[in-house]
């Protein structure tokens, strides 16, 4: 494969970066190196396939099998990961495009996620918020929200800190869940290093 048909498998794989909760993430760097390929043999499992690290034709059938006609995934739309305040993907800390890019990267380790606890519906209350949205609400100043990295999402099946222990699986360096029966925080600012460079599990 050539380094940007790798980067896109490591888009579409980096919810696989571990099998239990670690502090680990999949690089987006078009190095197909030995955690891009334990990845990529932890979605093969997943998705019933031969698992030997290779990323040939059924591998990409499975992985195009995720993806709408729009750039989206199958199981999340743009729509819902739109800052409130009617800005769109505008007014944030990075420019639209780059937004929109971190938050189809987002969609993917979501993806591994409800894949991972029992693929029940998740719902997302909150994705991108425009920096005005973001005071509105009275957000962390830099939250990660503004860079399209962040997403709060609630499994209704699923207890909020069982799935917030799965999501310390797919790469996510920011996981928090606000109690049982409510809405789990996930983001990848140790990815981005967007001013948030420590992991954030409390």
């Amino acid at each position: 494969m050539t380094r940007t048909q790798v980067r896109e498998l490591q888009v579409r794989i980096a919810g696989w970066a571990a099998t239990s909760p670690r502090k680990v993430y999949l690089s987006i760097d078009g190095v197909l190196g030995p955690k891009t390929t334990a990845a990529l043999k932890r979605f093969q499992q997943a998705y019933g396939l031969i698992t030997d690290g290779i990323a040939g034709p059924v591998v990409w059938r499975a992985l195009y099998a995720l993806e709408r006609a729009d750039g989206s995934t199958i199981h999340f739309r743009w729509s819902e990961f739109v800052s409130h305040d009617g800005s769109c993907f505008a007014g944030g800390k990075v420019r639209p495009a780059r937004v929109r890019e971190n938050v189809r990267r987002t969609m993917y380790k979501l993806e591994a996620l409800r894949k991972k606890a029992g693929h029940y519906p998740m719902r997302v209350n909150s994705g991108f918020r425009s920096v005005r949205h973001n005071a509105a609400i009275r957000g962390e100043k830099n939250s990660q929200h503004i860079y399209g990295i962040a997403a709060d999402v609630r499994v209704p099946a699923v207890d909020s800190h069982r799935l917030a222990e799965l999501a310390k699986s797919c790469g996510f360096s920011g996981v928090k869940a606000y109690g049982p029966n409510t809405h789990v925080h996930l983001d990848s600012r140790i990815e981005y290093a967007y001013g948030a460079l420590r992991w954030w599990w409390p």
